[in-house]
């Protein structure tokens, strides 16, 4: 029986993946359509390489509104990424030193971000930054995408926490470490893994938001996502997929690095 439940679990499995991964085989191919068209030419259905083309990633690339909304998004993320690395393993530290009910009542509250519908954060985000005019401003984008981004920080830091061992920070005290100094000898290294993870999660969900950027953006701080979204909604225009590839590529590349991280990381723990 255990068996046949191992095997309906990955069934099941593959076809979740399967209905994530298979849109991005359609996707993919018709952005480098020749044609202002969402279908495949029968140039392309032959494998005629003349019936491909670069001309939707050449369009982003030339394009003065898609080199802004590349630049903000960037920006953006970059600003963000720190900033919720820095305030996620803060969260993750303090946590950790509270009792067990208080700890896990936060940690609930501070992981909302991630379970209530974005719809909800971004129209309560707005209520809230509205009356401090810090709409339509990067600032507001920032700290909304802050909120969001710093949960996954929390979460892979504090996984990384729990092999950590307190005795050798009692041991760096008796040695005549000050506290600061045994946290960047000692602890620091050893979470470090979980917060270059929680960066890349972080980078990932403030380049990738689009809601939010739907209520606290203006046209100055047009970001990708938003410039897709309105790309589909005024002219449909191939250019769409063709920057969705590149956003899917430049996501895939980060979650590898997470994924190599982690890697490294039970590596060194095993080797410890």
């Amino acid at each position: 029986m255990n068996r046949f439940a191992h095997v309906g679990i990955y069934l099941l499995c593959g076809l979740i993946a399967a209905f994530l991964v298979l849109p991005l085989l359609v996707i993919v191919p018709l952005s480098f359509n020749p044609e202002p068209y969402f279908s495949f030419t029968p140039a392309m259905l032959r494998l005629d390489p003349s019936g491909w083309s670069l001309r939707w990633y050449r369009e982003i690339a030339e394009s003065a509104q898609w080199r802004l909304a590349l630049r903000n998004s960037l920006s953006i993320a970059a600003v963000v990424t720190p900033l919720a690395a820095l305030l996620g393993t803060m969260a993750a530290l303090g946590l950790r030193r509270l009792p067990t009910r208080p700890r896990k009542m936060l940690a609930v509250i501070i992981a909302s971000p991630l379970v209530v519908p974005v719809i909800l954060f971004a129209t309560g985000i707005y209520f809230f930054l509205a009356p401090l005019g810090l709409t339509q401003s990067f600032a507001g984008i920032i700290l909304a995408h802050t909120a969001l981004a710093a949960p996954y920080v929390v979460v892979t830091v504090a996984s990384t926490l729990t092999t950590f061992d307190d005795r050798l920070l009692r041991a760096a005290s008796v040695l005549g470490s000050p506290p600061l100094s045994a946290f960047f000898k000692v602890t620091l290294p050893l979470i470090a893994p979980g917060i270059a993870s929680g960066a890349l999660f972080a980078f990932v969900t403030s380049f990738d938001e689009a809601v939010i950027a739907l209520f606290l953006a203006g046209y100055d701080q047009r970001t990708i996502p938003l410039q897709m979204w309105s790309g589909v909604r005024d002219q449909l225009s191939p250019a769409v997929l063709a920057a969705a590839t590149v956003m899917v590529l430049l996501v895939t590349i980060v979650m590898l690095i997470a994924m190599l991280i982690a890697r490294s990381a039970r590596s060194a723990g095993a080797r410890g």
